[in-house]
């Protein structure tokens, strides 16, 4: 399996270089046609909510939409996937940042029961504690 980087990802999501979009969209049909998946690491969804939120300006529904519409292709495998699933689900309930609530479900994942934070955006989520 191979890994796919955020730039990757962002040329496909935004196109905002027709070059190198087009390249990775031959990329994914070759995939496609291998039968091949790419994997798309938890760090990358994390580096990706950021740089679609404060380079481009997305929003909210914008991002979700764009993952659960990239969870759908078989092309693409995502790490911790369960985690991803988590988060999309969340992402439409709580208005937390999109990063907290990724960070907040990862931590779930490896068996924490809560965090502690200075964040008191992140502090709403019922994971996370504000530390005083």
């Amino acid at each position: 399996m191979i890994a796919v980087d955020t730039n990757i990802i962002v040329r496909f999501l935004v196109r905002d270089d027709e070059k190198q979009a087009e390249t990775v969209r031959r990329r994914l049909k070759q995939a496609e046609r291998d039968r091949e998946r790419l994997l798309i690491p938890l760090l990358v969804v994390l580096e990706t909510i950021w740089v679609l939120e404060s380079a481009y300006d997305k929003s909210r529904d914008e991002i979700l939409s764009a993952f659960r519409d990239m969870r759908q292709m078989p092309v693409f495998h995502f790490e911790a996937d369960s985690v991803v699933e988590q988060w999309l689900a969340n992402g439409a309930i709580f208005r937390a940042d999109l990063a907290d609530i990724l960070i907040a479900q990862s931590a779930r994942s490896t068996g924490c029961d809560n965090g502690i934070t200075f964040d008191k955006g992140a502090a709403k989520l019922p994971f996370f504690d504000l530390l005083r």
